[in-house]
Order: C-alpha cells, then structure tokens, then sequence
C-alpha cells in the first residue's frame, strides 16, 4: 500500500529543499525524494556554490587580487595541484550539505532516496539499488529536478579531455591548455577561474559578444579584463564544426578553417530539463522540447496539482529564483495566503573575473523598448576604497528615466558586484528616483559610495540634454533625439 502525503517534492535543490520546507512550516505533511547520496542538487554540488568557490580558491592561489598592490609581484603558485584547487570546494558543499539536512530535520520532512517516476498522476515510484520498489502518493507534486548541461551528438563527450560544466569539477589535475565553448554565464565564469590560474584558456563563442543578455558596455568590460588581466584568448562570432580527440590532445576546428588545440575542451552551450525520467507521460503534464516543464505565474503545470520551480522550468535558472518560485507554488497549491507572487526586481550576478551584476532594466534593453532614459556611471578608479583593493577597472552605472529620473534598472563591474547590486535593487523595489543616491550617506571609504557619484553624473548628463535642448530652441531647430528637459 502506498504511503501518502500532503506534499511530495523530487529534487532536493534549492527549489525543493525551500518548497518542502514552505509547506511543512505551514503544517503539511512532506515527503522529499532525491535520487542522489547528498541534498542540494546542483546548486550545492556541481554547479552554484562549486563553481563560486572555486573562483575564490583561483584567486586566492593565483594572488591575483594582490599583484603589484603591496610592491611583491605576486603570480600563481607553481605547485598548485588539483587537489589544492579543490580542498575548499569540498569543504564548502559539506557545509551546504549539513545545512540542507539540519533545515528538513527541523521542518520533519520525511527523506526518501531513489528515482522517483509516475505510475499515474497522483502516484510515484521510487526505485533503488538492490531494494524493492516504493509507492509514495500525494495531493500535491512539487518537481524540481534542474537540469543538467547540453551533450550535443557530434561532441565527444569522454568526461576527461571532453567535458561538460559537470565534469569539470573532476579533472584529476589542472591542464595547462584548455579551450571553452560558450560565452554564456557558465562558459565565462570558468574561463575566469582557469585564466586567473595560469590556464592557457581559449574562449570561443558564436555570438559577436559575449553574454548578450547583458548591456555592450558590460560585455565589453569582460572581455577587456578577460584578455588585459588573465591572458584569455577570445574568439566571436566563430562556430565550431568539429571537436576530435587523439590521445590526450583535443582539437578544435573553427568555420574559417582555424585549428585550436588543447589538453581539455570545456563544452558548455546550453542545458536541458531533468523530465525525461520521471515519466511524465502518466501525469498530463507538459514539456517543451529541451525537456522543461510548461508552467504559468503560479508554477503550476498543464496538471493542475503539479508544480514546478527551480532549472527544471528553464529561465531564469537561478538559484535564488528557484527558492522564490518554489515558495510560491507551495503558497497557491496550498492556498496559503502569504507569498503569492514573485518579487519583480531580481539581481541577476555573473562571478566572472571581474563580478558582473545587473537589476531592472539595462540601458540597450531600455532603448530598445522606446524609453527616454539616462544614464549616471562612475568609476572604481575615482573611488578610494577601489585604488586600497586595487580594482581600479570597476564601474557603476544606474539607467533612469530622463522626465522624472525614475531608478529603472543598474549595474556594477569589479569586486562585490553581486553584493552592491542589492543597494539599487532595493531602490527599484521602492519606486526611488536619482535623488535616493544624491540624498543618502554611504560608508566612506566604500565601493557603495560610487552609487553616489553615478547619480552625479547622471545629473550632469541630464543638464547637458537640457542645454543642448534650449540652444536648439534659440536657433529655431527642433532638439535632437530624446532632449526633452526634464520636469
């Protein structure tokens, strides 16, 4: 007979472990099925918190944060070995993985290991090595098994000189050339991590810049520290028509008929939801065709007592999106009453080398839509906190309405981006113009006193239109573009 539950969550990422834990503070019964050893999914164990700490443990060993700041010439360290690299990742996970333990304890969610798939929309099975099958049932479903990275036919995947953003984090040792396929997030952020060891590291990406999702300036930015500070080779706008492998040696051969070779091809272009296995078939629920679950506002799925957060729904694709969202379905499936929605203002952070970090609207993105807007930036090399850390490539730039000078959107470059970010995300939330920046007092010295002078000098930027507007009234001529004084 099969056991039954209010809830019943697959995957313990952080959209699973959040959602269970949402519903059994409200006094549901909740049952976690996870088919690994260990909670976290791969926020906690190849992804998010490995991948950060890995950065930091980069540049760290390398020194790269105090070259040339205290008269030593600091370079990276001759003798790293991969397991140096990896000492404090590891320590880390276990520390998310007791975390993730002691928070479903607390909350008395039941945890049952094994593969999870539905015999029909209200029953799984859960299936384990040398034990007989076990069927849980539930009024609710939350799924959130992520996703796991692209594995196209043509690139051979061998997960040692081959590997994907998964793979990654068991190289046996540091190769001294490597070559990454994709200037999205993930693609960038190792590229930073290896560049900032010493790697060889050539960064191909079909697209004309990198991270398109973000403004010129800010993908500009990245890839002049890529190349400037860490020695990354760049490559736009180049396709990739074959990846072969001989020995230990990989070779890649661009479109222009280039031939690149290295000890290690990192491939990471793309992901895919984690559905296939969990036979969804049985439920009425439906997938697009990368494999992630449809869902609306609520995260409720084309079967109305199933929901879905987390990767497996695709973008965002973020950690701390996946807790909201999975917060949220829990409040409409149970009709909780306490957190119906999602926030509208969401940081989006980038821990490349430098950290980029971006809220609302970026300025191309708002141009794009016909909004009069300005900007303010200003720059770590002007800040006195930035010259004593040594990030002097660092800049804040705030996009504000130009008629009423309307916070619509920020972005930071250089060290704590993904922390400042807050500061302006906060100010989007409450509705606050340019004059929260000019009126408010920051810790000095601070990189958040740069927020400040940003708004400076979207003012100035402002006064500028307006004089460039009054002198084409007294010639006569209309003003051009969007210099409309503000009111």
């Amino acid at each position: 007979m099969a056991e039954h539950y209010d809830l019943c969550v697959i995957g313990s990422g952080p959209a699973g472990e959040k959602g269970a834990a949402q519903a059994a503070y409200f006094g549901k019964s909740v049952c976690l099925i996870e088919r690994a050893p260990k909670p976290g999914g791969a926020a906690v164990n190849t992804g998010t918190i490995p991948s950060k700490t890995l950065r930091e443990t980069a540049l760290y060993l390398s020194g790269l944060r105090q070259r040339g700041l205290y008269g030593v010439d600091y370079r990276v360290k001759s003798d790293i070995t991969i397991g140096d690299f990896m000492h404090r990742e590891r320590a880390v996970v276990e520390a998310a993985w007791d975390a993730i333990d002691a928070n479903l304890e607390r909350h008395k969610v039941t945890r049952v290991q094994g593969a999870a798939h539905f015999v029909d929309p209200y029953t799984v099975e859960v299936t384990r090595f040398q034990q007989a099958p076990r069927r849980i049932r539930a009024d609710v479903f939350l799924l959130a098994t992520g996703s796991r990275p692209s594995h196209p036919q043509d690139i051979p995947f061998d997960g040692r000189v081959v590997v994907d953003s998964d793979d990654v984090l068991t190289l046996t040792e540091i190769p001294q050339r490597l070559i990454v396929i994709g200037g999205g997030v993930i693609g960038c952020e190792y590229a930073s991590i290896f560049g900032a060891l010493g790697v060889r590291v050539t960064l191909i990406n079909s697209r004309e810049r990198l991270l398109m999702q973000l403004d010129s300036d800010l993908s500009d930015a990245l890839r002049t520290e890529l190349t400037r500070r860490l020695g990354v080779q760049v490559i736009l706008d180049a396709d990739v028509t074959d990846v072969r492998v001989e020995g230990d040696i990989a070779t890649v051969t661009l479109a222009d008929g280039r031939a690149l070779a290295a000890d290690c091809v990192l491939y990471c272009a793309g992901r895919e939801g984690n559905s296939e296995a969990l036979q969804l078939d049985n439920t009425g629920v439906k997938t697009n065709a990368r494999g992630f679950v449809q869902v609306d506002s609520t995260f409720r799925s084309t079967t109305a007592h199933i929901f879905a957060a987390g990767d497996i729904v695709g973008f965002p694709a973020l950690a701390s999106t996946a807790m909201e969202q999975a917060r949220v379905a829990m409040c409409h499936a149970f009709d909780l009453k306490y957190k119906m929605q999602m926030g509208a203002v969401l940081p989006y952070g980038v821990w490349t080398v430098p950290e980029i970090a971006t809220v609302g609207m970026g300025e191309d993105e708002a141009r794009a839509k016909g909004i009069a807007v300005e900007i303010g930036k200003a720059s770590f090399r002007s800040n006195p906190r930035g010259q004593i850390i040594g990030d002097t490539e660092g800049f804040v730039k705030l996009v504000f309405k130009a008629d009423d000078k309307l916070l619509v959107g920020a972005s930071v470059v250089g060290e704590g981006a993904c922390e400042l970010i807050h500061v302006p995300a906060t100010a989007i939330h409450f509705n606050a113009t340019l004059d929260y920046f000019i009126d408010a007092v920051f810790n000095f010295p601070s990189l958040g006193d740069a927020f400040k002078y940003a708004a400076y000098d979207g003012l100035q930027r402002l006064q500028r239109r307006v004089s460039k507007a009054m002198e084409a009234r007294a010639r006569g001529t209309p003003p051009l573009g969007n210099a409309t004084p503000p009111t």
